[in-house]
């Protein structure tokens, strides 16, 4: 069993690592992807993404039913989340309640740790840019910083990726911070 848990700002190079981490792994790999094109510019950041995978990969479009993708995957397979920031806009946008939003992390996590093979899942990480102006924005960085760590806690392994560098993040025994 192995969850590697990613999370970084905007563009720092989690994608691109996770894309390296699961060609490493040698097995076949499903790629999750939970964006959905609203506008031309999502419509060009989809389009990279897909040009940064290699062709051979499997890959699911989910927006939302993370955890089910997670439970239905070949035991054997590599599985990527790409990735968290998005879902939680998913869910947000589909009026889902905070507590129930944090459950569902928590089962992604539970699930991720809980296969056999790699699964590697990526986040941003906002809360530590500007203030949000707007209370759906505050509203949105917060409740990512919950499901972020609430979804690592299960983790084996975690990194922050930053300007293309990666630094492990310890876990922390025993401390509650979701």
């Amino acid at each position: 069993m192995s969850f590697t848990f990613l999370v970084g700002g905007a563009r720092c190079g989690k994608s691109r690592l996770a894309v390296e981490l699961a060609e490493r792994s040698g097995r076949p790999v499903l790629f999750v992807a939970t964006a959905v094109a609203t506008d031309a510019d999502m419509d060009e950041r989809v389009a990279r993404h897909r040009r940064e995978r290699p062709q051979h990969w499997t890959t699911v479009e989910e927006p939302v039913e993370l955890e089910s993708v997670l439970l239905d995957a070949s035991p054997d397979a590599t599985v990527v989340v790409d990735c968290l920031t998005l879902w939680l806009s998913n869910l947000m946008l589909a009026q889902t309640k905070e507590e129930e939003i944090v459950g569902r992390a928590n089962g992604v996590g539970r699930a991720a740790a809980a296969r056999a093979a790699p699964t590697i899942v990526v986040s941003n990480e906002v809360g530590s840019g500007v203030h949000p102006p707007t209370e759906l924005g505050r509203v949105y960085r917060d409740l990512l910083g919950r499901v972020n760590a609430t979804c690592a806690r299960h983790a084996h392994d975690a990194y922050l990726v930053m300007a293309g560098r990666v630094l492990r993040l310890e876990p922390t025994e025993g401390l509650t911070v979701a």
